[in-house]
């Protein structure tokens, strides 16, 4: 599939990703005590499927947290503890919680460069324009050229390594993602090449972050 198909393949899905309800920011606010466990917490990691932080949501795409937690409650995305929740959400909750934290991550971030602030390796730059990362997520990985899309530049590496093996796995029923798309990009890849991939990114300035539960209480 040529990169001009991918992106309308993919711009037609985001179309068909947006979520209906109203977002309230304050009501997300109020909503978020179940959340704050986890990613409200500076550097707290997770055991399943292996040990990896949890990544920051504060200052991500409140469009892509809202399609994330949707495709947990669908099981789309499969991980027993975020499914679990995710089924316990209306959309209007979804909406709310999402708006909260894109708000939330907007109290100190910085403006992030158009070009990436560090130049990656050329064995990482193959990787990264064989997948055509930058084509969606944008030159510096944290302006997709959709909302829809999470901002990953900055996130910690140790998740995107656990979340693009993800995409890789196929008929399990607590580990796995749908995406026919991201699916279809990552298969290409061995899980060393992953890594690599996931440790330039995180190596890169960001927006998303962790914001301490105190600082917004």
């Amino acid at each position: 599939m040529t990169t001009a198909k991918v992106l309308t393949l993919l711009l037609a899905l985001a179309g068909t990703a947006s979520v209906a309800q109203a977002q309230d920011a304050a009501a997300g606010q109020k909503k978020a005590a179940m959340c704050i466990g986890c990613h409200g917490i500076q550097g707290y990691q997770a055991s399943f499927p292996e040990v990896h932080k949890v990544p920051r949501i504060a200052g991500q795409n409140a469009k892509y947290i809202a399609a994330s937690l949707a495709a947990y409650k669908k099981g789309e995305r499969k991980h027993p503890t975020m499914m679990a929740i995710a089924t316990t959400l209306s959309d209007q909750d979804m909406a709310d919680l999402s708006a909260f934290y894109e708000k939330l991550g907007q109290r100190s971030v910085k403006t992030v460069a158009d070009t990436p602030a560090v130049t990656p390796a050329a064995d990482v730059a193959a990787l990264l324009a064989k997948g055509n990362c930058a084509s969606c997520h944008g030159a510096n990985f944290s302006k997709p050229i959709d909302p829809s899309y999470p901002k990953i530049a900055g996130q910690y590496a140790d998740y995107l390594y656990v979340a693009l093996k993800a995409y890789q796995i196929e008929g399990n029923p607590q580990i796995g993602r749908s995406n026919a798309i991201m699916a279809g990009q990552v298969k290409q890849f061995k899980r060393s090449e992953l890594k690599a991939i996931a440790g330039y990114l995180a190596a890169l300035p960001g927006e998303v972050q962790t914001v301490s539960e105190p600082e917004f209480r």
